[in-house]
């Protein structure tokens, strides 16, 4: 009898040091510092040069960097995703998973035991999860324009999953940098966006809305989705924000866009979708072990989703799996 092929194993043994490798090449800086040889780029960055040079060697074994001659130059995927400044940058939610995710992610046996996340134990930390995203201007910044980019690559599926040109104003709950937002008001030419987020995050929202097409059909403005009025509205969004709460907040907030909404209006929400036996697929799995990790929710399937959506009263609840990492829900009042 011949033994089952071990590489699953192996992979997984092996996986943390390329996420690692990626994750220190972004912190030191390396995809800004190129071109350059592995000691003019170990100069500029401030490090060892053998060391760095097997930094540099191991971010071209993983796609990263081109050696040609000695000289190491970012692909493009690395000048895209990796390095400051770009519009589609992945930076900030890199550092903010080198740096806070990381950490949480070696007790993940001790939140399994648990059932709670692991900002405490980590970080020593107490109070509302999200401050702990925010605990410093750099941090939120860096956090934000993350999401931002991930948002960029994401959130233009989300909103053409389903039909919303017969909408006239979006209300985006909790939108971030407004990435939804933007991605809907520039498909739907007719269509009127509102972003509503906590106050430190809005002058953040504003900068990323001033550089869209549709800046003159979007606004944003501080509030606390759960606490104070909701914006006027015939359709909300909620992206990436069912999955970081327990169910019983999760009623709550729906009842109140459900009260919110005209008669006809629509509910589009951007998560990662399981599949209903929750057992796959496997990013939407390993999202959910991240939600026990870093907040008190989790992914949900599809009848998971229907069953909270008509319980707070909608109807004409439909699915769609986008092909990236955000999934579309739609429902009707």
């Amino acid at each position: 009898m011949s033994l089952p092929d071990p590489s699953p194993v192996i992979d997984l043994i092996e996986a943390f040091r390329r996420s690692k490798t990626m994750f220190a090449a972004v912190s030191l800086g390396v995809f800004e510092q190129t071109p350059g040889t592995a000691a003019e780029i170990a100069k500029r960055i401030g490090a060892d040069p053998e060391a760095a040079a097997r930094l540099l060697d191991g971010c071209a074994a993983l796609g990263f960097l081109r050696k040609e001659t000695g000289v190491y130059s970012n692909t493009a995927v690395a000048e895209h995703y990796l390095r400051a400044g770009g519009p589609h940058t992945l930076r900030g939610y890199i550092r903010y998973s080198d740096e806070a995710l990381y950490p949480m992610w070696a007790h993940l046996d001790d939140a399994v035991r648990e059932g709670s996340h692991r900002w405490r134990q980590t970080f020593g930390l107490d109070g509302a999860i999200f401050s702990h995203f925010f605990r410093t201007e750099e941090a939120m910044r860096d956090f934000l324009l993350g999401m931002h980019g991930f948002g960029m690559l994401t959130s233009p599926a989300v909103v053409a999953a389903f039909d919303l040109g017969g909408f006239r104003r979006l209300a985006d709950l909790g939108g971030a940098t407004g990435h939804l937002a933007i991605a809907a008001c520039e498909r739907y030419p007719e269509l009127h966006g509102v972003v509503q987020e906590l106050p430190p995050v809005v002058p953040h929202a504003r900068e990323q809305v001033a550089k869209s097409v549709a800046r003159d059909r979007i606004e944003v403005v501080a509030g606390d989705f759960f606490e104070d009025e909701l914006p006027e509205a015939d359709l909300f969004a909620l992206g990436q924000v069912l999955h970081d709460w327990t169910g019983e907040k999760i009623a709550r907030l729906l009842l109140r866009i459900h009260r919110r909404l005209p008669p006809g209006g629509g509910l589009l929400i951007a998560e990662r979708l399981l599949d209903d036996d929750g057992a796959g697929p496997a990013p939407a799995v390993m999202q959910s072990l991240n939600m026990l990790i870093c907040t008190e929710g989790r992914e949900r399937s599809p009848g998971e989703y229907e069953v909270l959506l008509r319980e707070a009263g909608f109807r004409e609840v439909g699915f769609r799996r986008t092909g990236t990492p955000r999934d579309a829900v739609f429902a009707r009042k």
